[in-house]
């Protein structure tokens, strides 16, 4: 599954809710998008040490997955649909949304928005 920003939050947080959902994924995958997105929160907090350890700590048990030509692909495609339909969402969860539809594999995530793109399945927790 492709991990969104607030689903890594939620694990760095130790949100117990979050648990039986990683555990049940054959593969995590965070894309470099949420990597820096990530980052730009822990900039900003005053447990900015603890983020950074932890995600050093537990990032290996992800693939990060990087943007290529193909994801580029896929990121046209998708905003230009939700252009279409004129319901747009966040660029960078449109770039997260590519990455899914790339892999193939579902979004963890609180963010209904990605419900509106065709094709892509979004778990909770």
């Amino acid at each position: 599954m492709i991990l969104d920003t607030n689903a890594l939050s939620a694990w760095a947080d130790g949100n117990a809710d979050i648990e039986p959902v990683l555990r049940s994924a054959n593969r995590l995958v965070v894309p470099s998008i949420v990597l820096g997105e990530f980052d730009f929160g822990t900039r900003q907090s005053r447990f900015r040490r603890r983020y950074t350890e932890w995600l050093e700590e537990n990032l290996p048990f992800a693939e990060v997955a990087t943007i290529d030509q193909i994801t580029a692909t896929y990121y046209g495609e998708i905003r230009l649909a939700l252009k279409k339909a004129g319901e747009p969402i966040p660029v960078n969860d449109t770039w997260i949304a590519a990455v899914a539809a790339q892999f193939k594999l579902p979004i963890l995530s609180k963010d209904a928005h990605f419900d509106l793109i065709a094709r892509l399945r979004r778990l909770t927790w």
